[in-house]
């Protein structure tokens, strides 16, 4: 696939009457239109779905288990939303051409095939569909990374690689071929994702906050996001090794307080009537709460199941739908201001990380209403999601430009 810079080819306008199928229509001239747009219908469907089938309710049909649901949020939701952004930041960082017209419908269509194959076919085939998706999808990242000596987000090509090891894991592990765990590698892709929100998030919040929020002096430290992202990887790798609570207690707690702290220091009180701006605050909080209860979870005060949904939910949910809402209304020419249908996506995606946390950590006799409830509101955030942005990632920038 041919790289070049935005201002040549790649930057023609998308055809005004061209067909979705076509290389020129809107949805495909920039990697967070499709896959926005697909994570957010995904969302939506899937986790009805997996509710159903854990429950006993659906009879016949598909049969969606655990270990599908684990797999299918981080990674076929979480990495296309994880892709898409990327891909965009990625344009924006190099200047040059990330996928587009038809090697992003591909990319788009592959993601989709493993979707459904996973659901309905599960076996050899679909791993291998499945597990294509990320290196596929990584190696344009690299190629404009490299090319254009953008060497300060390489990591994140890394990272990535990271992922599909992971995501070559738990495939091995399903299909019977290692002896692991299905938890252990997904488990690790949450941590990896967690540590892309972190270092992501150090990075745009404060500037995001300086600019949005009047009177705001957020303080920015590399050092202290560095030292935070260091704690964060040793809690991960002792939790993930089944090192003693003695070792991944203190490691836990230390990443909770010093990603808390990086926190404070951007002034999230400052945001409070700027819905935009909240839900990252918020979101990245869930961060330093996921490890702290990580840590409690690592002395047996806990099950594993509240840290993960913090970080999963709280987290994770958290500040996707806070930057694909962000990111969408700014890439599309539109004015970075919520409304109405924003800040109940962002109150729904809170409610249901506290009922899921409750459904993990509560009563037993609340375990299948709170986990109903989390559902529901995870649902009707990206069903929400879905229904308003969808016209502004179906159509052309309203300002003329190319994206």
């Amino acid at each position: 696939m041919a790289i070049t810079p935005i201002s040549e080819s790649s930057s023609s306008p998308a055809a005004a009457g061209a067909a979705p199928w076509h290389a020129r229509h809107p949805v495909w001239q920039l990697g967070f239109r499709p896959f926005y747009l697909l994570a957010a219908v995904f969302a939506a469907v899937s986790i009805p779905l997996w509710l159903a089938s854990y429950l006993g309710w659906m009879r016949g049909g598909l049969q969606l288990g655990l270990g599908w649901h684990m797999h299918e949020m981080v990674f076929g939701f979480a990495l296309a939303v994880v892709v898409g952004f990327l891909y965009t930041a990625g344009r924006n960082w190099t200047g040059l051409a990330t996928p587009h017209g038809a090697p992003l419908m591909a990319l788009a269509g592959l993601w989709l095939a493993g979707r459904v194959a996973m659901a309905c076919f599960p076996g050899v085939a679909a791993a291998l569909v499945d597990w294509l998706f990320l290196p596929l999808a990584t190696y344009p990242l690299y190629r404009v990374l490299r090319r254009s000596g953008n060497t300060r987000n390489l990591f994140l090509v890394g990272l990535l690689a990271l992922l599909a090891l992971a995501n070559g894991l738990y495939h091995a592990a399903a299909l019977g071929w290692l002896a692991l765990a299905l938890s252990v590698p997904v488990q690790a892709a949450i941590f990896i994702i967690v540590l892309i929100e972190s270092v992501i998030g150090a990075r745009v919040i404060p500037m995001f906050t300086r600019n949005g929020a009047p009177g705001s002096t957020p303080v920015a430290s590399p050092k202290r996001a560095l030292a935070g992202v260091a704690c964060m990887a040793a809690a991960a790798i002792a939790w993930l090794a089944g090192a003693p609570a003695l070792v991944t207690a203190p490691l836990a707690f230390c990443a909770a307080g010093v990603s808390l702290a990086n926190l404070l220091a951007w002034q999230p009180q400052r945001t409070l009537r700027v819905p935009l701006l909240w839900i990252l605050h918020l979101s990245y909080a869930w961060i330093g709460i996921g490890f702290a209860l990580l840590a409690v979870a690592s002395l047996g005060w806990l099950p594993a199941s509240a840290a993960l949904h913090a970080l999963t939910v709280g987290s994770m949910a958290g500040l996707i739908i806070g930057m694909m809402t962000r990111t969408t209304l700014g890439h599309t020419g539109r004015p970075l201001k919520a409304g109405r249908a924003e800040a109940v996506m962002y109150w729904l995606i809170q409610l249901g990380a506290l009922a899921r946390l409750l459904a993990a950590a509560g009563p037993a006799s609340l375990y299948v209403p709170a986990l109903l409830a989390a559902g529901l509101c995870w649902s009707l955030a990206f069903a929400l999601f879905a229904l308003a942005y969808a016209p502004y990632l179906w159509r052309a920038r309203v300002d003329g430009r190319a994206g």
